[in-house]
């Protein structure tokens, strides 16, 4: 999410400088060090359009081959190496996969029906001008307790709903909160962000990659493009990643781009071309039971940086949209999916729009509005009332069918401690998100 207003400025001083000289990570010239990035091979199976697929960041030699449930599948070069990133290997798996090894590492195969889900988004760790977030502190950046923790789900599917990539700038010179952290849209950058905390959960099941705004091409874009867009070739910027489908039995996640759309809002041009990927997927969203998986919310509130008299004062997002969905027939989506907003959100509108829920709680920090306090309100978007739960919390989401259908899910947000937050069905369109018995509030 876009960090707006002068409270940024005065959060980032807030955040400033702090010396840890007993903490045993912190090197003899008193800086403390973020772990190197990965140097042997990383590799992970995501989801595709053309099915599922083995990729691996090969630091150096030839392209390995994997072996898929006892036999041998060669892999060859999906982008080779350059200045910024090593070679990248990739392999379509064949239909009904279920053990992939690679390079020493044994991945799990695609499931036809996809039981359990973890879902989450924005998980980096931001390192933006002024605005720098505590990497090397675990309690500031708990990625990778996230992603450890909800690898010990045993999901059959990972979705990642975008913002990978947030290093952005150089750590400032002596700030031991990022100091040793590397920056820019290259391989260590993305390793630090994304590869190496996540490493348990790249094994564990499947991954559905969606592109965030943070991997628009002025930003991630070449990373975003080598490393983890569906296309079956490493497209070049300026690129949109295609509108794709992934069946999960019964059930089709809609996977859109939503990177280059505006939040407040909407040009012409950007709603044409949201609308275009739309339009890819019809008549689908009509017909097929499914839910649209895009980083941007088309229904969502984003805390800003402007306190009310009665507090603070929401914006609604996102223009661009809602207007390249307005008329559009939508009769089989029960649900979006998103992230970009840092915290956690439930609307259900009715049977008349598909419900929205946002999981932005990867692991960046939130926005100066943003609170741990559970909210449960009615509120108004777009010329619809919705019931609205709202916390802002690091964590993880885990969705588990009820039945062999696709309409009935129940799902429980833990957060970085494993503790569980709100407990959530979706029934249909219907989505009830209520605090977990054992919540802390």
């Amino acid at each position: 999410m876009r960090l707006r207003g002068a409270l940024f400025t005065l959060l980032a001083a807030a955040l400033g400088v702090t010396a840890c000289a007993a903490d045993p990570a912190i090197s003899r010239d008193g800086l403390r060090r973020s772990p190197p990035p990965s140097s042997g091979p990383v590799a992970w199976v995501q989801m595709t359009a053309q099915g599922s697929e083995v990729r691996l960041v090969r630091p150096a030699g030839p392209c390995p081959v994997a072996q898929v449930d006892g036999r041998v599948l060669p892999l060859v070069v999906r982008a080779a190496a350059d200045d910024r990133f090593p070679a990248i290997c990739s392999a379509p798996l064949p239909p009904g996969a279920r053990k992939v090894e690679v390079a020493g590492r044994g991945l799990a195969g695609p499931r036809p029906l996809v039981r359990r889900m973890v879902v989450f988004a924005d998980s980096g760790c931001r390192i933006k001008g002024p605005l720098v977030q505590a990497c090397n502190d675990p309690a500031a950046w708990p990625f990778a307790e996230v992603a450890r923790r909800a690898a010990a789900r045993h999901p059959d599917l990972i979705i990642h709903i975008g913002d990978y990539y947030y290093r952005e700038s150089a750590c400032p010179v002596g700030d031991l909160r990022c100091a040793g952290s590397p920056s820019g849209d290259r391989w260590d950058a993305w390793a630090a962000d994304l590869f190496d905390p996540a490493a348990p959960l790249l094994q564990a099941a499947p991954w559905v990659f969606v592109r965030g705004n943070h991997e628009s091409c002025a930003r991630g874009g070449l990373g975003w493009f080598r490393l983890l867009d569906a296309a079956p070739t490493a497209k070049a910027c300026p690129a949109e990643a295609s509108a794709w489908t992934v069946p999960v039995g019964g059930l089709n996640l809609y996977v859109v781009d939503s990177a280059d759309t505006v939040d407040e809002s909407a040009p012409p041009s950007r709603v044409a071309d949201f609308a275009a990927q739309l339009s890819a997927l019809q008549p689908a969203l009509a017909r097929q039971p499914g839910w649209i998986v895009v980083h941007r919310p088309v229904w969502g509130l984003a805390p800003v940086v402007r306190i009310g008299p009665l507090g603070p004062v929401s914006a609604p997002l996102n223009a661009t949209e809602q207007k390249a969905v307005k008329g559009r027939d939508l009769t089989a989506v029960d649900l979006v999916l998103s992230g970009h907003i840092h915290h956690f959100s439930s609307f259900d509108f009715g049977p008349t729009r598909p419900a929205q829920l946002v999981v932005g709680t990867g692991g960046d920090i939130g926005l100066p509005a943003d609170t741990p306090r559970i909210t449960r309100n009615e509120v108004l978007l777009d010329g619809l009332t919705a019931d609205h739960t709202e916390f802002d919390r690091f964590g993880y989401m885990v969705l588990d069918r009820v039945g062999a259908g696709p309409d009935h899910w129940r799902g429980v947000f833990y957060d970085a401690q494993d503790r569980p937050v709100v407990d959530c069905r979706l029934d249909g369109r219907r989505l009830s998100c209520t605090p977990s018995p054992r919540v802390t509030r």
